[in-house]
């Protein structure tokens, strides 16, 4: 069965954005190391440089995803990833589609029809392998509707004191997590959670 994993890095106190709306401190492990992660598509090429356990952690999430779901605010940041997200067909969940999109040969598509939708619509086009959801609001959002499998957490070495949280408005609590499967890289832990109370 094709997983709903989400994936994000996050401060220890909780953050996936400062108050000023910035992820360079959490993303700071990316850099901090000599081991090359190419990242790459038609529209956009990177090189992330991690520590060794970092890179066979990205390589496996590389290979085990197959599409991606976000959030509009997620889509707006990225730039629409010029169309072409690297790691698979992107969903973006919003209200209206953006001026200008859908774009000639894009991957980015557009569910106005709720969480439920665009989860099916992923897993879907991720199958056999897994969707990755990346964004607070739409991580919350499939948390609350009990659509995810497995929370990934990169828990970044740093604490933010404000901005935005994960776990801020979580409406079905508790939820109940199972053991992680925990690596240990340099500035960033890798943490693994199956969500127990997952329905389908």
């Amino acid at each position: 069965m094709t997983k709903v994993i989400a994936l994000m890095s996050m401060s220890l106190d909780g953050y996936v954005a400062d108050e000023n709306d910035g992820v360079d401190e959490v993303f700071d492990w990316y850099f901090a190391g000599d081991i090359e992660v190419p990242i790459a598509s038609q529209t956009m090429d990177m090189t992330f440089k991690v520590s060794p356990p970092s890179a066979d952690h990205l390589k496996g999430l590389m290979a085990e995803i197959g599409a991606m779901l976000t959030g509009r605010r997620t889509f707006e940041r990225a730039d629409g990833w010029g169309g072409q997200h690297a790691w698979g067909p992107a969903f973006v969940v919003t209200h209206q589609v953006p001026e200008g999109w859908p774009r000639p040969g894009s991957t980015v598509h557009f569910v106005t029809d709720g969480i439920e939708s665009a989860v099916a619509q992923a897993r879907s086009a991720a199958d056999p392998k897994s969707v990755g959801v990346h964004g607070a609001q739409t991580i919350q959002a499939c948390l609350d509707a009990g659509l995810l499998d497995e929370i990934h957490i990169d828990l970044a070495a740093v604490l933010l004191g404000g901005g935005v949280r994960l776990f801020d408005h979580l409406a079905n609590t508790p939820v109940l997590l199972g053991n992680p499967a925990v690596i240990a890289g340099v500035g960033v832990t890798h943490l693994r959670y199956p969500v127990q109370t997952a329905i389908r």
